[in-house]
């Protein structure tokens, strides 16, 4: 890779793509990308600053819409990127909620939006559902009170089928969970189909993406 193309894939709006692309790809919550978010609304800030000023100074109109191109793309990776984030908290709010790595993965707030869906899940089943069963299925969490673990709690399905590919090559890989089938090497910008459990070590340190 060049010098001009190392440096594009290492700029915020690329970095802000790939974790929105790996976010959208993994069947679980990721880390929250507090710094680069962060960095990300500023820019989207001083972005929208510049464009204002460019529409009023007189600038040609084709660079105010480079401009805008760049806002709007900007805008719309991270709006995207937040939004995915939060269906995964609605969708596994309890799941993540007990289980403390998946908890410490969210941001401030994320953990105020999916406390706050709990309580009115909870509220919601106890008023139309729950107060009018048995006690023995009176529980939002297990079928019943014989159930040893949380049976109606969604979790998300690790073992699910993925594509992802890597830029350098890794050695041999086991992507059998069982040891049976033989290590896979895999080869750089190649695209693999492989279980999201076999690989999400690789993806949490960076040094696989998911597309």
């Amino acid at each position: 890779m060049g010098d001009y193309e190392s440096l594009i894939s290492t700029t915020d709006a690329e970095l802000l793509k790939r974790a929105w692309r790996i976010e959208k790809a993994a069947p679980e919550i990721l880390q929250f990308e507090a710094a680069l978010v962060q960095r990300s609304r500023e820019q989207i800030q001083l972005m929208e600053e510049t464009v204002e000023e460019s529409m009023t100074s007189g600038i040609d109109p084709l660079t105010v819409s480079l401009y805008q191109m760049d806002l709007d793309r900007t805008l719309f990776l991270l709006r995207s990127y937040l939004r995915i984030r939060l269906q995964k908290i609605e969708k596994y709010m309890v799941h993540i909620h007990k289980t403390t790595e998946l908890w410490n993965r969210l941001s401030k707030q994320e953990q105020k939006f999916a406390k706050r869906c709990i309580t009115d899940l909870e509220e919601h089943f106890e008023k139309s559902v729950l107060s009018k069963l048995p006690d023995r299925y009176k529980s939002s969490l297990k079928q019943s009170v014989i159930s040893e673990d949380d049976d109606m709690v969604p979790e998300p399905q690790l073992d699910t089928y993925v594509i992802c590919r890597t830029k350098r090559s890794l050695g041999a890989l086991q992507l059998d969970n069982s040891g049976v089938e033989d290590p896979v090497d895999l080869d750089p910008d190649d695209l693999y189909a492989v279980r999201y459990n076999s690989i999400k070590s690789l993806v949490y340190s960076g040094q696989i993406d998911l597309v």
